[in-house]
Order: C-alpha cells, then structure tokens, then sequence
C-alpha cells in the first residue's frame, strides 16, 4: 500500500500523483466497494446511527490521498488537484501533534479543557509509540499498530487455538472514527476515562486517521535487515585527544553490543538464549549490528551543511552520536532539525537554545547554562546587595557572548534591571586602572568577569585596596584546572558556577547505592559514557520501533540518571537539555583548593 503520509522517512507523494491515485479512488468507492461491516453488536448499532456521516467520510476521504479502496479523507477530486502531499502532511502534523485543526482553532473535546492539554501527541507521544505515566497505559496508534488486530500471549507465548485469540479486533477507519469520538474500541469495550472523547467534523476526522495511517509506518533511514547505523561528527580541528577519547567510548560500546548480540547464536538452548537476550540488547536487535561511521567537517562552517548532505546521501544514518567541532554547533543542529535526524549528546560548549527544536539532545546548555546559573543565584540573595547595580564586564569572544545570554536573558525573565554592561574587544587588556575606574563610578554590588583568567591580573592589583563585593567568573572559561587559574588572593570573593557533580561528592543512586565509575577522567569520555548508556537503555525500549521520533520519545521517558560527570541528567517529552542546572562554589585557601559549595543545585 502507498504510503499517502510518509512523514520524513520516505518521500511525499508528488502532487499530480496523489491527485491521479485519489480520482481512482473515488471511483472505485462511487461503484461500492471498500465497505465495512462489523462483528461487535454494540459497534454495529453505532455505526448503523453514524452511517450517513461515515458515508460522506468514505466519498470526500479518498479525495485527498493515496490509499486502498475503502480509506478515507475529506476533499472532491477537484480540490484534491489543488492541495499537495505536504500540505495535507502539514496538517495532519499540526492536529495530532499540537491540536489545532486545519481552520487554524483548537481542537476541542467534550469536556471543558484546553485543546493543547489534549493533542493526540501529549499522551501516545510524537512517534505515537504510546508510553506508561503515573500507571497509566496507552497504547501505541501509529498505523503499522493500530490497522492490524492486538494478539494475546500467556507467558510469552502467542495463544492461537481460543475462541477470541485477539485482545482486539483491527480497526477500520470506521471503528477508529467511532473510539475517537466516542471512546468505544474496535472490540466494542468502553476506553479508559483519560482517552478524551474529540468532537471533529468529518474532513478533521478524515485528515487525522490518514495522519495516523503513515504515522511511523516505515522504518527510518539507517535501519536495515542487519544493521542499525550511526555516525559521529568532527571537525578536522578537533582536539586530537578529545576524539579520540569519544570514539574510544563509542567503538567499545558498539564492539560489546555486538559481542552480545552474536553469543545469542552460540548459546546451545533456546532457555539459554532467551536468558541472554533478556540481559542484554532487545530481542529485536538480534539480526542487526550496531556500526559507527566518522563524518569528519573541513574547511569554514559554511561549507559543512553540504558536507553532510553528501555524507547523508551516501550512507543515512539512524541518529548521530556525540561529536566535536571547533566552535558552534548550530550547523549540525540545523541540518539535524531539517533532515529530522537525531542527534544525541554532542559535545560542545555553544548549544543551540530553543524551546522548540526536536531532534538534537544536549547533555546540557553548556556556557550559557553557567550565566543562567550566576542569575538564579543572585536572585535569590536578599539585602542590600540586591538593589545595588550588577557591572557586567563581558569579553567579545564566542564564550563571553554566551555566558553573557544565559545570564541577561535569565536576569530579565526575573524582572531585575539591566545590568551595566563593559565590553572588551578581541586583544584587548582590562587595565587596573580601567577596572578601578569602573568600580568607583558605578559602586557595584556584584561584578561579573565574562573572560579567562588573563583579566584576573588587573582584578588583584585592584582587590589589594578597593576589592568587589562579589566577583562571578565562570569555572569552564577559566580551563579545565579553575583552582589554579584564580590567585589565593581573590578567592574570599570570587564566586564560580560549576556545572558538574562537586568532585568530593559520593555518587548515589536513586536507590541509595554508593556508584563507582570506571571512567577515564576526561570530560569527553565521561559525556560519552553517559551517551552510551542513554542509548542502550533507548534501543532496548524502542523495541522493533525502529523510527528516529521513537528513540527521542523513549528518552523522553527515562528516569532520572546517575552519570560520573553530571549532577543528574533529567529527561522529559521535549526536553532537550539534559543537565538542567550548576552549583555556584568558592575555593578554599589549600593547596591544591578545595570546592566550597555556596548554593543548592541551581535548576530553572
């Protein structure tokens, strides 16, 4: 069967296509066929009630897409002429993931409550491969699902010799129309209470079972009869250590998956067997290896995205695994958006912020996240130090400008006044005397030092007689070693945000156990360990599910976890930074220093 709605993993239908195939519809549907008829009584009366306006669906159904006889949409073969697969595909999208129906209002159900708490998407997820929340089932309803009967098993085994061996029958775009508005399955049985029963005319109705038709119908790209394939990019500048430190992560990941899966063969009973794919990879997985390609970017960003797209075409991936550039990471994050190609943990210090993109999961907001962090914590000081002005002396680099966003945006949303801002170009030297000058003029409660330890100079030849009250710098723009970067002298009032785990601090479970990592104490191979966790957890629950939504809806799911680097990693439909917080700290006076913690884990 045509796919009518291939979503992003196959192509749209061209437009004079979908208008030839939806003429011939109409015609064979005009000559009768495609009826259906059905076994449950209480079904069948409330079809024999709704059997004019299940009618007029069928007939205006086939007007719109490619589907076999009986199928349905709302349109006239003439309209069809002038709607195209990705306009009907926009819409679709838009009313199962958002709730808004293609006139542009809400959709609405039979009880009073907004539409957006009700979209399809909010409950069986983007990927409609459905979930469990607060002890709550539902079911998946994507189409390869929802269009073939439900089978019963009794412990483990399908039962086929019962007089019912179906928990339930099918549905047909009749019966599914009928559950939807009504809330009875295609078995006859009421649906639980939390399924809201939609009041949708019938062309809403018709869009939306077709939406639901080519909804994760079709295994993503990357996916084969033997292997699931990933890759991971760099830049040609990439610190050399640092990649290989990820891919060392990666590639024994990926070599201890696959032993696995190949010890399935060597076990010498079916029990045996069983057993080994219960601890291990999903049942599913068996036939496939995992492989890991290296996409390695030359040349200036701007030529990167065509890069991909040659690396794409020649070898499609089913998501894409850390990776490291020099610089932003917003060309990969673009490309991923476009192509609707998961992109797991990368590491970088420059993530895209939005509140809307979907298919790039970072480990955490990086520097913007440690301004964001010296924001919440000055907001939730009290005193005089509160009113008095915040100076805010930002390097023009890459870094500065980030931490600078994380900080002013955070600072607005909570309605303090703008800080005075001092900016220092590329090479340029703050001077004790510039720095002595501005303290005196404005008399700050607070300094922020958006730059690398090289300000920290002009800082201690002024603290000797005219010291800040409180001075922020941020723990990563310092290096990889801040105790040595910050003079005994400044540290009674030099105050850093840290956004990782306080290193004295035993790693405990959520079930109270002590955990020891056996980590190589580099930052990339810790975010990488993490990675390769996230992900095994995601493929053994996506199941055979595989479709690119479906990997970012289960990691939507996961409990919090407990990771070397990172105080917790925290998950969510539509999360997409993991480490949602830092601890603002101190140094002590030892050698080497010592962590002071000066706040709680600060989280938005």
């Amino acid at each position: 069967m045509n796919n009518p709605f291939p979503l992003f993993d196959g192509n749209p239908l061209p437009a004079a296509t979908l208008t030839d195939t939806v003429q011939a519809n109409h015609r064979r549907l005009s000559a009768g066929k495609g009826q259906s008829k059905y076994k449950n009584e209480k079904v069948r009366a409330m079809h024999s009630r709704r059997s004019g306006n299940l009618l007029t669906l069928l007939i205006t159904a086939m007007c719109c897409a490619a589907l076999t006889p009986g199928a349905t949409l709302a349109a006239t073969p003439e309209k069809a002429s002038h709607e195209t697969a990705p306009d009907l595909r926009k819409q679709g999208e838009n009313l199962y993931r958002e709730g808004i129906l293609p006139s542009g209002k809400r959709i609405q159900v039979n009880f009073k409550a907004p539409g957006t708490v009700f979209a399809c998407a909010s409950c069986h997820l983007r990927s409609g491969i459905g979930g469990v929340e607060e002890n709550v089932y539902t079911p998946p309803i994507h189409g390869p699902v929802l269009f073939k009967p439900v089978k019963k098993y009794h412990k483990g085994v399908e039962v086929r010799f019962h007089e019912s061996p179906f928990l339930r029958p099918a549905y047909t775009e009749e019966t599914l129309a009928i559950a939807i508005r009504d809330g009875i399955s295609a078995s006859g049985t009421p649906l639980n209470d939390v399924m809201p029963r939609y009041i949708l005319a019938d062309s809403d109705m018709a869009l939306l079972i077709t939406y639901l038709k080519g909804l994760s119908s079709q295994f993503s790209p990357g996916v084969t009869d033997t292997k699931l394939h990933f890759a991971s990019i760099v830049s040609e500048d990439a610190n050399p250590d640092d990649v290989n430190d990820m891919f060392a992560a990666l590639e024994k990941y990926i070599t201890d998956k696959n032993n696995l899966t190949r010890n399935y063969q060597r076990k010498t009973t079916q029990r045996d067997r069983l057993m080994a794919k219960a601890m291990s990879v999903s049942r599913e997985l068996e036939p496939r290896k995992l492989t890991v390609s290296r996409w390695v970017l030359k040349g200036p960003p701007e030529t990167w995205r065509q890069q991909l797209e040659e690396y794409n075409r020649k070898e499609p991936v089913f998501a894409l695994l850390g990776g490291i550039v020099q610089g932003e990471w917003k060309p990969i994050h673009q490309f991923c958006e476009e192509r609707q190609i998961p992109c797991l943990f990368p590491n970088t210090e420059f993530p895209v912020i939005s509140g809307k993109d979907w298919y790039t999961l970072y480990i955490s907001k990086g520097l913007y996240q440690e301004g964001e962090g010296v924001a919440r914590y000055l907001d939730s000081l009290s005193g005089p130090s509160k009113k008095a002005p915040v100076l805010e002396i930002i390097r023009l680099s890459r870094e500065g400008r980030t931490l600078s966003a994380g900080f002013e945006e955070t600072w607005r949303s909570l309605e303090h006044n703008a800080p005075i801002k001092i900016t220092l170009k590329t090479g340029e030297t703050l001077s004790a005397k510039t720095l002595r000058s501005l303290l005196h003029k404005h008399n700050p409660s607070v300094v922020l030092l958006w730059d690398d330890a090289a300000s920290l100079s002009a800082v201690k030849e002024v603290a000797a007689k005219f010291p800040p009250a409180m001075l922020f710098m941020s723990s990563d723009y310092l290096g990889s070693d801040p105790g040595k970067a910050v003079p005994v002298e400044l540290r009674s009032f030099t105050y850093l945000a840290y956004p990782y785990r306080l290193p004295e601090e035993k790693i405990i479970t959520p079930m109270g156990d002590t955990v020891q990592f056996r980590v190589k104490e580099t930052k990339v191979a810790q975010q990488t360990y993490a990675l390769t966790q996230i992900l095994s957890m995601a493929i053994m629950g996506i199941k055979d599910n595989y479709y690119r939504d479906a990997l970012l809806d289960f990691i939507g799911t996961l409990m919090d976890q407990v990771v070397p680097l990172h105080e917790r990693l925290s998950f969510g439909p539509g999360h997409r930074y993991a480490s949602k917080g830092c601890y603002i700290i101190q140094l002590d006076k030892s050698a080497p220093p010592g962590f002071i913690r000066t706040s709680s884990w600060l989280s938005p």
